[in-house]
């Protein structure tokens, strides 16, 4: 019964791991993707000298929820789009007059305080447009949102789970040792002498289910992360967390939820059963 239940909690815990690993990268593509867009363009009107565009800019730097704030002249916004061009980026040298404006690159703290922040801009005077991407910002938040919701379930579904495999193993030993208990009750044992192997074998087992999950999860992550390192771009592994990375996260996690769901199914179980 020890086996069994060692290996159905390391076939819960190694399902519970197969979610973590993907709610996490996913995760990651998400914050990731986040950063790329965590920034609001200002651009400003213009006839504004360079002391006006100070005090504005001194002004942004004011606004709650703003981590940084960068200052891109019209000189440098042209040289940068020369740079994205790539190749074709010479067409822009034939260019009589720079049709860029001078503004501001406003960077936020959290993607959850845009909306607030381009209220604050659209009350300071000097600024011609603002630019920031809204839908893609509010559907990258609702996807987070969602995948975390999500996976939190899982994970509590698949702890309930395992906490009832080993709850149950108690239970069988509890029954075949019925009559040691009662004989330990008998001669004054209290019931904590009686719990604490029990509680004990309980974190054995969870945690020798952690550890075969741990080394499934870890082969099973290698091997995906290096397939998709060598048959797609590196673009894509980019967006992956490293396997030692995830390793670092999923060992600790694993630890504490084997060593944790194993001493809490054998208390709960001990609590029903130990009325002798």
């Amino acid at each position: 019964m020890s086996i069994a239940s060692i290996g159905s909690v390391a076939a819960s815990l190694v399902v519970l791991g197969v979610i973590i690993t993907l709610v996490l990268n996913i995760n990651n593509v998400a914050d990731l993707t986040q950063m790329q867009f965590d920034s609001i363009q200002v651009y400003l009107q213009e006839d504004l000298n360079q002391n006006q565009i100070q005090e504005i800019g001194q002004s942004i730097a004011l606004i709650e929820g703003i981590e940084n704030v960068e200052y891109e002249s019209k000189e440098q916004a042209l040289k940068n789009m020369k740079e994205r061009w790539g190749q074709q980026g010479y067409l822009l040298e034939f260019l009589e007059n720079n049709p860029l404006p001078n503004s501001f690159i406003v960077h936020m703290e959290s993607l959850e305080q845009a909306d607030g922040i381009v209220a604050e801009l659209q009350k300071l005077n000097g600024i011609d447009e603002i630019k920031y991407y809204k839908e893609i910002i509010e559907n990258l938040l609702r996807i987070a949102k969602f995948i975390r919701t999500i996976g939190l379930v899982l994970i509590l579904v698949l702890i309930l789970v395992a906490m009832f495999i080993i709850s149950n193993t108690i239970k069988l030993t509890l029954n075949a040792r019925r009559q040691e208990i009662n004989i330990m009750k008998y001669v004054g044992a209290t019931n904590w002498f009686i719990r604490w192997p029990f509680v004990l074998e309980g974190v054995i087992l969870g945690l020798a289910g952690a550890i075969i999950a741990l080394v499934v999860v870890y082969f099973g992550y290698q091997f995906t992360f290096q397939v998709i390192s060598e048959r797609f771009t590196i673009v894509v592994s980019a967006y992956m967390i490293s396997v030692k990375a995830m390793m670092s996260k999923t060992i600790t996690m694993f630890t504490v939820l084997g060593a944790g769901v194993g001493a809490l199914g054998s208390f709960i179980s001990l609590r029903k059963h130990l009325r002798v």
